[in-house]
């Protein structure tokens, strides 16, 4: 009765979307399914491949149709059209396949299958472009589920366009009776956006050898990671059946973490990462395969012939959208002397009981099912001794109470797999038609919860000596199903990501612009390298080369100035170093330099279309015009160490900005006074306008230290960084009207600087926020005709401490300076279509992995180069195509508040 109202609810709601107009998926699927081979009556399943769950959601299910491979380790492959245009994010996996039939199956995603046949042999290839993986199984793994929030995003403009299915048919026995196969794998999609987009990365040894009868054999691998932050949440380990213990960890400071550690002999589903892990850039990913050589009279390899073995671990993670990259690798150990500190754990194997390991390696058939249930009874007993045991202290039992009551909960809530079974017209339990009776529980089910019993009483005796507490919390943990994977799971708050989705406007770069993108650190550059002093002031010359404005060897803090911001360090004369560095963009190599015993404390530069610098100096309160090529200032603003507030002189001027039509020049003046102040092209006073904040408001106009100028010469106005109002005003450069403010909670109290890019787009950064507020100093893009952040930025080497200035090109590139840090970091422009290049670590390897259209790794060719090492088996192999198992076998700079501003405490300056 309830699949039937169910179902009904479900046409109701499909049959009110069309009469109300809107564009159904069913219509979108009806290509799909006209050009969709429907599946045998053999098998198990659906004629219906894609099922819609109202206007939003959708299943996609993907089987071999109905094949009977003739020999053991075949590998048969089949593509599948992702049935809708825009974009999606899978969410969920649900397996079906035994492994009394299926050795593993691999889903891949990709934009042109090897073939365009219903299905191919995979020595074709899988991908003839670029393909991830989205999903493994094997051993009668159970379903995989994602953290609410995550999803693989597929199709639209950059995502996936076709899955791939890969399906290893191990030992053929079963199809003796020459029986259909519709193994495959259900998926769960949908068209809501997805705040973190999830990725694999896999760690793969390549060179281990395992001597014959040597009881312990560990295999290593080890990768410095250089991204943005990723947060792990599941992980699975592989090897064939020499492993006995597959642990992972992240490395940082010398601290050791672990992500999971499991046997390979269990089912090598995606278990859930006990405490979720984050990973920052230049931490290590390591990984440990431990195996045994006894019973071997020959050497063991890495490979996928009958007796080689294989060291996996994979780690599911996510990613905030705009830093997505969708699969990564690791088939290397940067630092082998590291392991001597590994954690003892991961060398002690994890045992599994003969009975479990005859299941899980094909011998299902000598268990009887009265022998299989008694096993299971007996195991639930000892659990329950168990959880009894761990369960006595009151506060312990409350805890085990509310996760038990939590899962009730989480069950209750409406099993998407429950609903689709009926849907499809099966049911959920049910895996082979042919193996099993449909009103029968599978053995792959017994097999998960037997093994979930020998998982939870082995950990049970390894944390003995905790305290109970702990002890509570970890079973508690552990006796969750293995499919559960998004219970407690919360994307966890981080003071570096915005986890909100940036609103775009629909001003000018919406139209000019195409896709999205994001902004992140050119980690490559090694600009931050360079031997400078505090760095004030950025900008770019006509050529588009980086040119710097430092202090040297002078410093600004609390010493500098009196109460009159007078100078107070004339004896240590001026800077000696040339003050002014160009720079290479691409590679930071030095390419002029100037300013030589000019400057006390430089702070503002601009550099006109003429390619003439522009500068501030807050010590001599003036502005200088300089040639590039001239030691001596073309023109002179302001009266040198004499601060002032009338037209002939200045208060600590922190920029000047010079107008490409008119030549007109305007200087924020600054620090002590509170206006902006237009010249001529050769330095006459023409106006200024502007007033000091008035206490506890900030009106159109006022100001609290104009920090930084960019002219939008498009639109005739002037944009100023009003720094301690923590926004920024814009104005008419003929008149000074004011004409627009931008402002963010995101910006904190202070905002340092603005860049404008020509086609609308304008680039800030902020201030470290005040004690007690959350605002994270960052980098900032806005759409100028909406004032909506697009992106923000935050530098993966280093951090932020006090970003002063900024600068960006028209292809979005972008430099950030900073005083405190003395450094100058790029940033560069990137599609947001979930795909980067890999690391450097292995990038080099895997440009010999790959094999001719197969879009992925091809260890044959790989291994077919290295002594000692059979090509046999491994030219159909994809990355874990190889799992073949044959019988055979981190002095403050005090510049002077605001007067009118009872903030405390004084700004930080620069």
């Amino acid at each position: 009765m309830a699949g039937f109202v169910s179902n009904l609810l479900i046409l109701l709601l499909l049959f009110q979307n069309i009469c109300l107009g809107f564009r159904s998926p069913i219509s979108v699927f009806k290509r799909y399914k006209d050009t969709s081979t429907s599946l045998s009556s053999e098998c198990l399943g659906s004629n219906q491949p894609v099922i819609s769950f109202g206007l939003s959601d959708f299943a996609l299910d993907i089987r071999m149709p109905a094949v009977t491979p003739k020999q053991s380790d075949t590998y048969l492959c089949m593509s599948v059209p992702l049935p809708v245009d825009d974009e999606a994010y899978v969410v969920d996996f649900k397996p079906h396949a035994s492994m009394d039939t299926v050795h593993h199956m691999l889903l891949f995603g990709c934009n042109e299958p090897s073939s365009t046949e219903s299905y191919w042999d995979c020595d074709e290839g899988t991908c003839k472009d670029k393909s991830n993986i989205l999903y493994a199984w094997a051993r009668n793994a159970p379903p995989t589920r994602l953290p609410k929030g995550v999803g693989f995003r597929v199709g639209g403009e950059t995502g996936s366009r076709y899955f791939v299915l890969q399906v290893h048919y191990g030992d053929v026995s079963a199809f003796r009776d020459k029986h259909k196969d519709c193994s495959g794998v259900t998926l769960h999609l949908t068209h809501q956006k997805q705040p973190l987009i999830a990725g694999m990365y896999l760690m793969m040894s390549v060179n281990t050898v395992i001597p014959p009868g040597k009881k312990v054999v560990d295999a290593d691998i080890a990768c410095h990671y250089k991204r943005s932050p990723m947060h792990l949440f599941a992980y699975r380990v592989h090897t064939h059946r020499l492993g006995k213990v597959v642990s992972g960890y992240r490395v940082r400071n010398g601290q050791w973490t672990l992500i999971g550690r499991q046997s390979p002999q269990l089912p090598q589903a995606f278990y859930p990462v006990k405490y979720p892990v984050d990973i920052s850039y230049d931490d290590i990913l390591a990984a440990r395969c431990v195996f045994s050589g006894e019973g071997r009279t020959t050497e063991t390899h890495i490979g996928g012939t009958a007796n080689d073995e294989m060291c996996n671990f994979y780690i599911m993670y996510y990613m905030e959208a705009k830093h997505a990259v969708s699969y990564m690798t690791c088939t290397q150990n940067t630092n082998p002397e590291m392991f001597r500190n590994i954690p003892q754990e991961a060398n002690i194997p994890i045992p599994v009981k003969s009975d479990v390991l005859k299941m899980m390696h094909g011998h299902h058939e000598e268990t009887k099912d009265s022998d299989t249930s008694s096993l299971l009874q007996q195991d639930r007993k000892e659990e329950e001794k168990i959880l009894h045991q761990e369960t006595k202290d009151s506060d312990a039992s409350y805890l085990l109470q509310q996760a038990k009551k939590e899962e009730a909960e989480i069950l209750d809530q409406g099993d998407f797999y429950s609903l689709l079974s009926k849907l499809l017209g099966e049911r959920e339990d049910v895996v082979h038609v042919h193996r099993h009776n449909p009103t029968e529980k599978t053995e792959s089910d017994l097999v998960a919860e037997i093994a979930n019993v020998v998982q939870k009483k082995d950990l049970a005796r390894e944390i003995a000596n905790h305290d109970e507490r702990d002890n509570t919390i970890l079973v508690r943990d552990r006796t969750q199903k293995f499919h559960r994977l998004e219970s407690t799971l919360r994307p966890p708050e981080n003071r570096y990501f915005s986890l909100q989705q940036s609103k775009h406007g629909e001003g000018g770069w919406e139209k000019e612009h195409k896709g999205d993108f994001h902004i992140e650190e050119a980690v490559e550059w090694p600009g931050l390298d360079l031997k400078l002093g505090q760095v004030s002031g950025l900008a770019l010359d006509p050529e588009n080369n980086l040119v710097v404005f430092h202090r040297g060897d002078h410093v600004w803090d609390e010493n500098s100035f009196d109460s009159k911001f007078v100078y107070q360090q004339r004896g240590l004369g001026p800077i000696e170093q040339d003050t002014i560095i160009v720079l290479n963009p691409s590679n930071a190599k030095l390419l002029h330099s100037t300013g030589r015993s000019l400057f006390y404390l430089p702070h503002g530069l601009s550099v006109d279309k003429n390619g003439n610098y522009w500068v501030t100096d807050v010590a001599l309160h003036q502005v200088f015009k300089l040639g590039a090529n001239d030691k001596e200032p073309l023109l002179i603003l302001g009266v040198p160490l004499q601060p002032g507030s009338d037209k002939n002189h200045f208060c600590q001027p922190t920029d000047v900005a010079v107008d490409p039509v008119t030549g007109s020049i305007y200087v924020s003046d600054g620090y002590c006074n509170s206006r902006i102040i237009q010249f001529s092209p050769n330095g006459v006073y023409v106006m200024q306008w502007g007033e000091e904040t008035s206490l506890g408001r900030s009106s159109p106009g006022q100001f609290c230290v104009p920090h930084s100028l960019a002219l939008i010469p498009d639109l005739s106005q002037l944009c100023v960084a009003d720094r301690e109002n923590g926004r920024i005003q814009c104005f008419r450069l003929e008149t000074g009207e004011f004409t627009r403010e931008i402002k963010h909670k995101a910006f904190g109290r202070e905002l340092f600087a603005v860049s404008y890019v020509p086609g609308g787009l304008l680039f800030a950064v902020n201030g470290m926020p005040y004690p007690g507020e959350v605002e994270s100093v960052q980098g900032f893009v806005m759409n100028f005709s909406t004032g909506e952040i697009i992106d923000t930025f935050i530098p993966l080497r280093k951090s932020f401490e006090m970003p002063h200035d900024i600068v960006a090109s028209e292809d979005r590139t972008v430099f950030v300076g900073d005083v405190h840090a003395k450094a100058v970091w790029k940033f560069s422009s990137v599609e947001t279509d979930g795909e980067r290049k890999l690391d450097s670590s292995s990038g080099r390897i895997l440009g010999r992995l790959r094999g001719k259209g197969s879009g992925g790794i091809n260890l044959g060719n790989f291994f077919a180069s290295h002594k000692g090492y059979s090509r046999k088996g491994f030219d159909r192999l994809s990355t874990e195509g190889s799992d073949q198992e044959k019988e055979e076998d981190d002095g403050t700079d005090s510049e002077e508040e605001c007067p009118a501003s009872p903030l405390p405490p004084a700004p930080s300056s620069s």
